[in-house]
């Protein structure tokens, strides 16, 4: 890691944005509340989008109620005049918006970015948390955790709570915990967060970022500036590697986390305790017992992985171990992440319809044996080779559904030809409930029926929560 100043953020107040023409790119979560600290700040501020649907003139409407100017379905096109982009982060860097805004010297800043700057001179530090998968469990673990160490705190970012509206309510916070996607991290040059954390690394989103290396610099750039810890996982490397190149501030550690029994300076796991071996006095012979696996729900291998970056976050920020104990035992997960279903015939039933790519529904797969595997979906341009080579040892039976099943079923032929497929043609709203019915014709006493669809979901659903709400209807028919 090396060593360098961390750039201060701009106070708030109206000075620096006050008669600036700034182009707010994108509308939604994160484009109205730009838009409306802008203007209140004294910008002369244009909204673009590129849709013009129902909701987006909804918006517009409630925008140019505060004098702001709105232009629908036109996101391509630089304004006349424009100093200053704040995109949404969705938004790719190759449209020619950006390519007007690279020409004319225009620079461009994402949500993030304006929320950095403008925090106040008290402004309660970050602990940043990204990854491929398991950012959100693991935020709002963060989250339970401080609140259990009696600290004011919310899980915000890309979990769907606006950092802009964090900053700049009037609730106080001692900390935030914030999620951060390859997206937002893109367009957030000058972010430095307290501590932060690369949960793992697999190609993802990379028709956005252009190729692997670029995905996984951008998720590198939450290192940038660290003060205390850069948490990355030892099962990694890459992670690791970011930390290497990151430019820190003095005495910034680097802190991994492991399933394993930890060295020096990581968190690990010894006899089914989470143990600290990196925020304790004297940690060449030291370790500190944070909480049970058993504290961890679901107690899954990624999950714990999850539950350990968490709490090195946490004791960066000189959490206490009871807190971090607490915490876990407090947290519950969202709906749709590994959530055990039901129990019938001797055979477990559950949703990680969350496992929206390869690299999750592995981390899924991984937690049960022996399996009989709901999946498929959209493939959105991944592989599934590994995946099905890797887990092809615990698979009982698979039943594929989705647009793009065929590739699963391939993968499949060429690395588990042993193992039953059922290949469902249907899209039908019926199509999930005979998958379920043939899952549990192929499942036996002790085995596992998991959706892990390792595809998003848009082609039969609305998504992946529509998704598992219906796997999980489907067993609550079949039970019945």
């Amino acid at each position: 890691m090396g060593s360098g100043q961390v750039t201060s953020s701009v106070p708030s107040g109206t000075s620096e944005f006050q008669g600036k023409h700034v182009t707010v790119a994108g509308l939604g979560v994160s484009g109205l509340p730009a838009a409306k600290a802008l203007h209140a700040r004294g910008a002369i501020v244009t909204a673009v989008n590129d849709g013009d649907d129902a909701r987006a003139r909804e918006q517009a409407a409630e925008l140019e109620a505060l004098g702001i100017t709105v232009r629908l379905g036109d996101g391509a096109t630089l304004p006349e005049g424009t100093e200053l982009i704040v995109t949404a982060p969705g938004w790719q860097p190759d449209k020619p918006l950006f390519r007007a805004a690279e020409q004319a010297g225009v620079p461009v800043w994402g949500d993030v970015e304006l929320a950095w700057r403008l925090r106040g001179p008290d402004a309660a530090p970050w602990l940043a948390v990204t990854g491929t998968n398991g950012k959100t469990t693991t935020v709002q673990m963060l989250a339970s955790i401080l609140k259990a160490a009696g600290l004011r705190t919310a899980a915000v970012g890309n979990i769907g709570v606006s950092l802009l509206d964090a900053v700049l309510g009037e609730e106080r916070y001692d900390v935030l915990a914030v999620e951060l996607s390859s997206y937002q991290l893109h367009w957030a040059p000058s972010l430095r967060a307290y501590s932060g954390a690369v949960l793992n690394l697999a190609p993802d989103h990379l028709d956005w970022h252009g190729s692997m290396d670029a995905y996984a610099a951008d998720k590198g750039r939450i290192y940038e500036g660290n003060k205390v810890a850069c948490v990355y996982n030892v099962a990694d490397p890459r992670t690791e590697d970011l930390v290497r190149e990151a430019d820190v501030e003095e005495g910034c550690r680097a802190v991994g986390f492991t399933l394993q029994a930890p060295a020096v300076s990581q968190l690990g796991v010894v006899d089914g305790i989470l143990v600290d071996r990196a925020f304790v006095e004297n940690r060449q012979k030291n370790a500190q017992e944070l909480a049970e696996v058993s504290d961890v729900d679901p107690p899954a291998p990624h999950n714990i992985a999850n539950a350990l970056a968490a709490a090195a976050l946490a004791r960066s920020f000189g959490v206490p171990a009871q807190a971090v104990r607490d915490g876990l035992r407090a947290f519950k997960p969202d709906a749709h992440r590994i959530a055990h279903v039901a129990d019938i015939d001797g055979v477990a039933y559950v949703d990680d319809s969350k496992a929206t790519n390869t690299h999750a529904a592995e981390a899924s797969l991984a937690a049960y044996e022996p399996i009989v595997w709901i999946a498929g979906g959209l493939a959105k341009g991944a592989e599934f080779d590994e995946l099905v080579a890797n887990s092809a040892k615990r698979l009982r039976g698979v039943v594929l559904i989705g647009a793009d099943r065929a590739l699963i079923r391939e993968a499949l032929a060429r690395h588990a030809p042993e193992v039953p497929v059922v290949d469902l043609g249907r899209t039908d709203t019926g199509a999930m409930l005979q998958a379920v019915t043939e899952a549990k014709r192929l499942a036996r006493p002790g085995d596992t029926v998991l959706l892990a669809p390792a595809c998003a979901s848009m082609d039969m659903f609305t998504n992946y929560n529509e998704r598992g709400d219906a796997f999980a209807a489907a067993v609550r028919e079949l039970g019945a």
